[in-house]
């Protein structure tokens, strides 16, 4: 069994870690800006792997550790603003659950029909 965290772990974790070797957390528009720079390292590894793209020689080509810093950033900015994640997390689940409760099941660009003629 792997060793698991939770949202609520993750983001002590983070802190522990800022505290302990990161002197501080950077300034909030500088992590929002580090965000923003971890994802487009994550858009260019699923372009390169999953879309139309190649890799250049020598260029990571799994997405594995670019989630994880696009996670910490973020773990990071919760922490700095306030926000307990998994508070959020549970609320957003249950605006989109009363949202789109039936929205996507009646999406006909999300149903197909496969070759035996069941719906997918």
């Amino acid at each position: 069994m792997k060793n698991e965290i939770t949202i609520a772990e993750a983001q002590r974790l983070v802190d522990e870690w800022i505290h302990t070797y990161g002197v501080r957390y950077f300034s909030e528009l500088t992590n929002m800006a580090v965000l923003t720079e971890e994802v487009g390292e994550l858009a260019r590894i699923m372009a390169r792997k999953y879309g139309d793209q190649s890799f250049k020689d020598g260029e990571p080509q799994e997405p594995s550790d670019e989630m994880a810093d696009v996670l910490w950033v973020l773990l990071c900015l919760a922490n700095q603003t306030g926000v307990d994640l998994t508070e959020a997390l549970r609320k957003n689940i249950e605006k989109k659950t009363a949202r789109d409760k039936e929205r996507h099941k009646n999406n006909p660009k999300l149903t197909f029909t496969t070759t035996d003629g069941k719906k997918g």
